[in-house]
């Protein structure tokens, strides 16, 4: 299966079977500099090895948790060896702590629509159309100066507020 001639090495046809990344996208990464070990064969064909499909997976995971390629960029660019443990230590930290946070929100998320799953069932059980219930909220409920605006602005922003009187932070 492999298309390059070296037994340790694999083409990028099966990278892109192992990794999910199209050959488009993995020849992308290589020209914005975020393969640093992709070698090439006799007649210029790539050649993957074990470290650099490790490397390819560990790119494609910062890249889908929102990772800006400068930044991917400078990782692959700080080197290898005892000095740079470091840094690519600290900024691997930073990002999962980024990830943390992300997955904390997405929970956050996660409830708030699985909420609303359930309000639509409860509606449909009892007859009710979800545009129903706009016109039947009790006019005490909105927030001074919120009559009239849409809906979802004026739940994204009572969310905020909740989410502010959690953490203590003020959001400008």
């Amino acid at each position: 299966m492999a298309d390059s001639s070296e037994p340790d090495r694999i083409g990028i046809r099966a990278v892109s079977e192992l990794t999910g990344l199209s050959i488009d996208t993995l020849r992308w990464y290589e020209r914005e500099g975020l393969l640093p070990l992709v070698e090439r064969g006799p007649g210029g064909r790539r050649g993957y090895s074990p470290a650099a499909i490790r490397f390819i997976r560990l790119v494609r995971a910062l890249r889908r948790t929102g990772m800006p390629v400068d930044d991917v960029r400078a990782f692959v660019r700080m080197g290898s060896g005892l000095e740079w443990h470091d840094r690519r230590t600290a900024l691997l930290e930073q990002r999962a702590a980024a990830i943390e946070q992300q997955i904390g929100q997405l929970r956050q998320d996660l409830a708030v629509v699985r909420e609303k799953i359930a309000h639509h069932r409860d509606l449909k059980r009892r007859g009710l159309d979800c545009e129903d219930e706009i016109g039947t909220a009790a006019p005490d409920a909105l927030l001074p100066g919120e009559a009239g605006r849409d809906p979802r602005e004026q739940r994204d922003e009572q969310r905020e507020r909740r989410e502010r009187g959690k953490t203590g932070i003020e959001h400008a």
